[in-house]
């Protein structure tokens, strides 16, 4: 028989907090540098991955290695294919990151970074900007900031108009007022969209090449535009990742905890919306990614968003880079658009979520 004292000590101990364990944190590191040698190595021109990585350690100081590697082969890894690489580990990480901190917000395992009306917004700003352009000759189109400024504002723009929907008629509205408004604002923005299309039918390849999400950069210029964004919704939702447990136990609870539930949705929203956005500008609309990601993470590593939200930045970062690989080899010389790949392995696992789900319900 247990010793009474022993087994109230046991009760009344508190659950240790969930802890990132090492082991997932070196798969993820490892995910990142898989997918950066071969989003390096292969393409058009396969390069050897033992080169290519000899290649990019020469990029860290001190560091001198023969690649084996021609002048020419050199400048397409370092002005080329890293830039690419980058900005799929940058967008994918970003995309996971919004998507896991969406899930926690809303308490939903379904909800995406595209949630508020995000995607509908920026298309909508891109098919205006994209006619605008078509319509001065293409002066407008032509700068190369236009279209990513364009879907950052649309997407910025949505994001709002869905707080001020979702607030209207008392500040304390619950989680599902938000969602209902991003619902209302995506179709006010897909409606736009489709008449603007309708008017304007020249434009829809070129609309429709962007909405079905890219990678394609010609340099560094985007890498460094989505750099600041990415650092400050890293730094801001990775400080406030314990707050996203505290709100899943639901806002009285987390009242009682000395937790300010609106202030910290809302500031949570802010943040994930702001990385959305800047992953959307530079990189079109890539759906799945903040489902997929985070989804395999809590199934794999735990359900505390101090596991999850890290990790699925590693393996989000990895899975969109290796996506793009499939993009660009599966159907060589051509490229599949990156968000059809993405799209393709979406619903199979969506499939499986419903699956485990029903099978965890019985």
């Amino acid at each position: 028989m247990p010793h009474p004292r022993r087994g109230a000590a046991r009760a009344d101990a508190p659950a240790r907090p969930a802890r990132l364990r090492k082991r997932w944190l070196l798969a993820g590191l490892a995910a990142v540098l898989v997918a950066l040698v071969a989003g390096v190595s292969f393409g058009p021109v396969s390069l050897p991955p033992g080169s290519v990585a000899a290649e990019l350690l020469n990029l860290l100081p001190g560091v001198h290695l023969d690649s084996g590697l021609t002048e020419r082969e050199i400048a397409i890894v370092t002005e080329l294919r890293l830039p690419r690489v980058v900005l799929g580990l940058l967008v994918g990480a970003l995309l996971a990151l919004a998507g896991g901190c969406y899930q926690g917000v809303f308490r939903n395992p379904l909800a995406d970074p595209y949630l508020l009306g995000v995607a509908a917004g920026a298309g909508f700003a891109v098919t205006v900007a994209i006619v605008l352009g078509a319509g001065a000759g293409g002066a407008l189109t032509g700068l190369p900031v236009t279209i990513p400024l364009a879907a950052f504002v649309g997407s910025l723009g949505a994001v709002v108009l869905t707080y001020l929907l979702g607030v209207a008629g008392g500040r304390d509205r619950s989680p599902a007022a938000l969602i209902l408004a991003g619902v209302a604002v995506s179709a006010f923005f897909s409606a736009g969209q489709t008449y603007l299309l309708q008017q304007h039918s020249d434009t829809i390849q070129q609309v429709y090449s962007w909405l079905l999400g890219r990678l394609a950069t010609a340099g560094w210029h985007d890498v460094l535009l989505v750099l600041p964004y990415f650092v400050l919704t890293s730094v801001v939702v990775l400080l406030h990742r314990r707050e996203l447990d505290v709100l899943s136990v639901g806002d009285d609870e987390a009242t009682s905890l000395g937790l300010h539930p609106q202030r910290s949705r809302y500031l949570l929203i802010v943040a994930a919306s702001l990385g959305t956005a800047a992953a959307v500008s530079a990189s079109g609309l890539i759906g799945f990614v903040g489902i997929i990601v985070p989804h395999t993470v809590r199934l794999l590593a735990g359900a505390s968003h101090r596991v999850i939200l890290p990790l699925s930045m590693l393996f989000g970062g990895a899975f969109l880079a290796l996506t793009d690989v499939v993009a660009r080899t599966a159907a060589a010389p051509a490229e599949i658009p990156i968000g059809v790949v993405t799209a393709v392995l979406g619903g199979p696992f969506f499939v499986l979520v419903l699956r485990t789900a029903r099978g965890l319900r019985a």
